[in-house]
């Protein structure tokens, strides 16, 4: 398979943050130097570079772009530009580990040659883990971004043996990119000095020069790791053009233009959702008695506990056995009377709700807890257990869904894995696996469904020592053996075994298959970073815990967003969080490892504000549909009054947990009519300032509730309903081109203002007396002036395409775009003289608006011959969040609803007790109608009752239903397409009914069903 990847918004957001700081530099497509060809150059074949053009902006107007890249995501505003290691624009990009960072540097790098012409970059990475994560993903995204881009980047690692690669960095006009790690210029090794050296193979010159003539602009991935005194001396010698940095964890702050923190990507739900399974050990007053409480588990009957205890066979062998438990079962006779269990162990009390399992001596055991004569080995045989059970729960909601499921054991030491002394070279945790694994699938075959015959076949397809795979280094012998782990330095406790990286990074797609066995990965710990697969949904620390990796370093490796098997990327909105969950099998408690990790989150969010006064409103921009607008001090005096008068804030100003409780159930007190068209973006600047209840809620994985379908679902009225409702359909566009031109010239008159270009001339008088080195460097000068010009027009080499760039960014054909250009005043079009570059961005935007308007107005559906699934129905049904469910309902297709709102719980209520109401489903997210502006998922399909006449009816999501307030607008124009769908379906279904609303409560949907039967 290959893995697939499209343009995402958020991180288009990324890259124009980043691009923006710099409109208005003029594109230029290379500047043409003179190679120098070192003193025992023997010919003149690279006599020819080309370098990166210098910035030509004022630094005034750099830092003017960099405000308003801050100002419109309401991030700190910089007072100056943040000159560091030599270099006086250094930008910093922060971005959750699994987001894509690598992905959007690489394309920053493009949408910078295309913008501005810029062509030589060096990505500069902590170790060779991330070298080889980097130059892997330059590998597998060149096809895509020659597709978006329509040409290629020529890409390489520095290597001090390869340096005839440098000559070719510096004389091919294209982009070029070279990729290094930090120890190839600041360790002190005598391969990794000779960047500095004079060479007789490179012609007597220093590769730094080479580089350094390039004027690169430098990308550092992970710059924390950075920092030390030998990289900052480095830095300098490179002359970069600017400095880029990108981190989920930025320790030494620059000017910051772009923030994804780990809370915007768990509520944008751009990563996955963390569950947990802790294993907890404590000991046992007055007996060694062995117990482990896997889960409670509901049966026809009554809840029943899966219990390891230790038990004698009929051999008289005594082993650790699972079994499970009912009320009033004796651990004395299920152990074969062992003694340990001869005091009072009489089950009196299974509870599914609370997770516990209670004995007559009054010995009580959460689920996860382990009890009595505990050793490492054990915990260890539990952890491997409770992965191989998570695994089996992962892969039996995905299989249907082509989406291969993959888990991670993370070891300290390779012998516990691969053992050279035994005569089958199998360590312990390999045996372990085997036997775990074996019991385990075992018992799942019996409990599978029959019809679920193709996830039976995978299961039973490959045999346990089929499944599982070593990831390590290799020695001479082509044996598995534990890395070289550095002892100190900024790459401690990293590997420098590039052979480690090459073998797990060369299987990354292969693994994603459903026809390779392996889905068990067991690797070094030395590799938690550098690396990641998208479809690792799993992960189990078998290691001692130490204080050098965080815990959210180790769960960093699972939480980039699953692949299916053609290589689409399973991040729909509506379903991303119930795909999308890795389970982290802990050696401690849930509670601890959940508190640990969400301190380590909190203290990566230091940069967001932590109180709501008057102060931090003042000034910050909402983006609106006519424009951004600054919240005035009369706004925000509103603002904070609104919040204190609703108790949504504490006595220091903090976000209470009143806010969050209304927001989650939709009941939040209506905002002043000043604020009241602003809501959305208002609420959303809220949620901007941290509060503990803002931390992504993190599951118990142990216990996968599921939610099945009733006989409900098979009611003749519900399958007529649904014969009605499961049509697809495409959607169709039609533009009247004179009228789009007519509201283009109109627009463009009205709003397009371009910025003038500005540039700076600086003076300096030459100093008295000059050293060989001043001389050498331009640097005897003291400058003494600097003024700042507007241009009045703009000179330049580069013949700009305007109607192919405008057309580009439209999709409109040139005749259109020039029929628009030629249409609006000369004076609005004078002004591509004074800024191309921000002319042709500014028409674009405005155009694309004018388009977007008249989507609605030209839609139609047209259906096709595929139909919804009823798999849609079956589909992420494990793994729900029960603490938003119902109690049994008697009339829906499922036992229980999850909801999202205190709105829909009423309604639901109401329509569970209707007498009207045969059959009704809250519909699966996986029923989607597209329409332009996205997939939209209506709520309810109803079936009602009055005679002979069924009648079907949707209903859409009511207020404080959506996940982010910011959709409201957008959710409105996805119901107006949907009313448009509705409308075709209703045309093609003879002697029916079918009718598409939006209500707020039952009482208007009888409204609605009493005026259509009238």
């Amino acid at each position: 398979m290959k893995l697939k990847f499209k343009v995402q918004p958020y991180q288009t957001n990324a890259v124009e943050s980043v691009v923006d700081c710099f409109a208005g530099q003029t594109l230029v497509s290379g500047i043409g130097y003179r190679i120098d060809p070192g003193r025992k150059a023997q010919t003149s074949a690279f006599e020819e570079g080309f370098k990166n053009a210098d910035i030509q902006l004022a630094d005034t107007q750099v830092l003017a772009n960099i405000r308003d890249v801050q100002k419109r995501q309401n991030l700190p505003i910089s007072d100056a530009l943040t000159v560091s290691t030599g270099c006086k624009f250094n930008l910093d990009v922060e971005m959750e580990t699994g987001t894509g960072k690598t992905y959007c540097y690489i394309k920053t790098i493009f949408e910078m040659n295309k913008r501005f012409g810029w062509s030589k970059f060096i990505i500069m990475v902590p170790s060779i883990a991330i070298r080889e994560g980097v130059y892997k993903s330059l590998q597998i995204t060149a096809d895509h971004f020659t597709e978006n881009y329509g040409k290629k980047a020529r890409f390489f690692i520095y290597n001090s043996k390869r340096l005839h690669e440098l000559e070719s960095f510096s004389s091919d006009a294209g982009i070029n990119v070279m990729v290094i790690n930090i120890q190839a210029f600041a360790a002190r090794g005598a391969d990794n000095r000779r960047i500095y050296d004079e060479l007789d193979d490179f012609q007597s010159r220093r590769p730094i020069d080479v580089i350094a003539s390039n004027r690169p602009i430098l990308i550092l991935d992970e710059p924390q790791k950075m920092e030390g005194a030998a990289t900052r001396d480095a830095l300098p010698k490179f002359k970069p053009l600017m400095i880029l940095r990108y981190s989920a964890t930025h320790k030494t702050q620059h000017n910051r233009v772009h923030r994804l923190d780990a809370l915007d990507a768990y509520n944008q739900k751009l990563v996955k959702k963390i569950a947990v399974r802790g294993i907890q050990t404590r000991g046992l007053a007055g007996t060694n008695a062995y117990l482990y409480l896997e889960s409670i588990e509901i049966s026809k009957k009554a809840p029943v506990a899966r219990l390891e205890l230790e038990v004698r066979l009929k051999s008289g062998e005594i082993k650790r056995q699972l079994r499970k438990l009912e009320f009033r079962d004796d651990l004395f006779t299920e152990s074969g009377e062992l003694d340990q269990y001869r005091d009072g162990f009489t089950v009196s009390q299974i509870d599914y709700n609370n997770d516990t399992l209670e004995f007559t001596n009054g010995i009580v055991l959460k689920a996860g807890e382990a009890i009595g004569d505990v050793s490492e080995r054990d915990i260890r045989r539990i952890q491997i257990r409770e992965t191989i059970k998570a695994h089996f729960d992962k892969e039996r909601q995905l299989f249907a869904q082509g989406i291969k499921v993959l888990s991670l054991f993370f070891i300290d030491e390779v012998v516990k894995y691969r053992d050279y002394s035994q005569a089958d070279e199998k360590g312990e945790y390999a045996h372990v696996f085997e036997e775990e694994y074996d019991l385990l699938r075992t018992e799942y075959l019996s409990e599978l469904a029959i019809e679920n015959e193709s996830y039976r076949k995978f299961l039973e397809r490959d045999p346990p020592v089929k499944v599982h795979e070593g990831y390590f280094s290799i020695d001479k012998q082509k044996r598995l053996v534990d890395p070289d782990i550095k002892k100190s330095g900024e790459d401690k406790g990293m590997s420098d075994d590039a052979d480690a990286y090459d073998l797990i990074l060369k299987n990354k797609e292969r693994l994603l298959s459903q026809g390779e066995p392996v889905r068990f990965i067991f690797s070094h710990s030395a590799l938690r970073e550098g690396w990641d697969n998208p479809n690792v949904f799993v992960m189990c620390m078998l290691k001692h815990s130490d204080n050098t990796v965080s815990r959210r370093q180790e769960v960093g490796r699972g939480l980039r967003l699953a692949v299916n098997q053609h290589g689409d990327r399973m991040d729909h909105p509506s379903t991303v969080h119930d795909t999308n969950v890795l389970t982290v099998v802990a050696s401690e408690s849930y509670k601890n490892f959940v508190a640990g990790l969400q301190a380590e989150i909190a203290d990566t969010l230091s940069a967001r504000p932590r109180k709501a006064t008057e102060a931090f409103f003042t000034g910050k921009t909402l983006a609106t549909e006519t424009g951004p607008i600054t919240v005035t001090a009369a706004l925000a005096k509103q603002l904070y009054r609104y919040l204190v008068k609703n108790d949504y804030t504490d006595d220091a100003d903090q976000i209470a947990d009143a806010y969050h409780d209304a927001k989650a159930a939709g009941t939040l007190a209506d905002l002043p009519s000043d604020l009241k068209p602003y809501e959305d973006q208002i609420f959303d600047l809220i949620d901007t300032v941290f509060s503990e209840a803002n931390l992504p809620k993190m599951e118990d994985g142990r216990k996968p509730k599921t939610n099945p379908l009733n006989a409900n679902f098979d009611k003749k009225e519900f399958q007529a309903l649904w014969s009605r409702i499961n049509q697809r359909a495409v959607y169709r566009v039609e533009f009247d081109s004179a009228e789009l031109i007519k509201k283009c010239i109109s627009a463009l008159d009205s709003q397009l203002r371009v910025t003038p270009l500005q540039y700076t001339v600086k003076s300096g008088v030459q100093l008295d007396s000059l050293t060989r080195e001043e001389l050498v460097d331009a640097a005897g000068f003291n400058e003494n002036e600097q003024a700042t010009y507007q241009a009045e027009t703009v000179t330049s080499l580069v013949r700009y395409d305007l109607l192919g760039k405008i057309g580009e960014g439209t999709q409109l054909t040139r005749k259109t775009v020039a029929e628009i250009l030629t249409g609006i005043q000369a004076s609005v079009f004078a002004q591509f003289r004074q800024n191309p570059e921000h002319f042709i961005s500014e028409a674009t935007r405005i155009i694309h608006e004018q388009k977007a308007s008249m989507v609605i107005e030209r839609l139609t559906y047209d259906g096709v011959s595929e139909k919804f699934g009823i798999d849609i129905f079956t589909a992420a049904q494990t793994g729900q969040d029960f603490s938003r469910a119902t109690a049994k309902l008697k009339h829906h297709v499922y036992d229980y609803a999850i909801l999202d709102s205190a709105v829909e719980r009423d309604f639901i209520s109401d329509l569970d007790n209707s007498k009207e109401v045969v059959v009704y489903a809250k519909l699966p997210r996986g029923f989607l109608i597209p329409t332009p502006v996205g997939d939209y998922n209506p709520d309810w399909a109803i079936s009602f009752e009055a005679g002979s006449v069924k009648h079907v009816y949707f209903v859409a999501e009511t207020k404080g239903t959506m996940s982010s307030l910011k959709l409201r607008e957008l959710e409105n124009t996805k119901i107006a397409c949907a009313r448009k769908f509705f409308d075709e379906i209703g045309k093609r279904v003879a002697n029916d009914k079918l009718k598409y609303d939006v209500v707020t409560d039952y009482a208007k949907l009888m409204d609605i069903v009493s005026t259509s039967t009238a």
